[in-house]
């Protein structure tokens, strides 16, 4: 068998998986937009400790590591890339503003609406890949760079913020009760943008990313209750 099978790369796999699964609740059926959403918080918690457990293995051959960088930017572009869109398009139909695109439907009235939301979709995927290519052709770049100023930095907005963003705005959706379907779609051009932006985002230390769980346990409580009560 050809690939890397041991425990650096599991969380990697497992998150892959998770990314999958939560793209198919979201696409089937008339899709459910916050099962989709706990499995993008399952694939950002795992992703917050793949690289961690990695290093732990001193003695990683470089196709080892390659393969790992390789593959988390691969199961990152399903994970916060894809599986953000279908989670947008599922709240698309429960809302109601999508019916059906299919052969021999009738055309809605909001059809330009419609193609409108889908293209900022598409927008959103096409910058996450574009983010996570140029993050992976400018690692020996930015590690010269880290040696330097002894920092570590992105360059652009790390496509696993969408783990925190896209949750926060859903569960805002459905505490306040108020429609913010279209705000999701916005807030996906928005967010594409950051990703292919020119701007330096520090790596965060041990503290900023104690933050960081905490804010993504408060939005799992979130969800926990909304698919409790729904």
């Amino acid at each position: 068998m050809i690939g890397v099978y041991d425990y650096t790369v599991i969380l990697t796999y497992l998150s892959t998986i998770s990314g999958v699964v939560g793209i198919i609740v979201t696409m089937t059926g008339i899709g459910h937009p916050y099962c989709g959403t706990l499995f993008l918080m399952l694939s950002g918690l795992l992703d917050g400790f793949d690289g961690k457990v990695a290093r732990t293995k001193k003695d990683r051959t470089e196709m080892e590591k390659e393969f790992g960088i390789q593959i988390d930017s691969l199961s990152d572009l399903i994970c916060f890339g894809v599986l953000p869109a279908s989670i947008g398009i599922a709240q698309l139909r429960v809302s109601g503003i999508l019916t059906d695109l299919g052969r021999k439907a009738e055309k809605p009235d909001h059809y330009s609406m419609i193609l409108l939301l889908i293209s900022i979709a598409a927008f959103y995927v096409l910058a996450a890949l574009i983010r996570l290519a140029y993050f992976n052709a400018t690692t020996d770049e930015r590690a010269e760079e880290a040696k330097i100023k002894g920092k570590s930095y992105f360059t652009g907005l790390p496509v696993t913020t969408a783990a925190l963003i896209f949750p926060l705005i859903l569960v805002v959706h459905w505490f306040t009760n108020a429609d913010l379907t279209i705000a999701y779609f916005w807030l996906l051009f928005i967010v594409a943008i950051f990703f292919v932006s020119n701007f330096k985002v520090p790596k965060p230390n041990k503290k900023q990313f104690s933050v960081i769980l905490a804010i993504g346990f408060i939005e799992l409580i979130g969800t926990l209750l909304i698919l409790f009560y729904e």
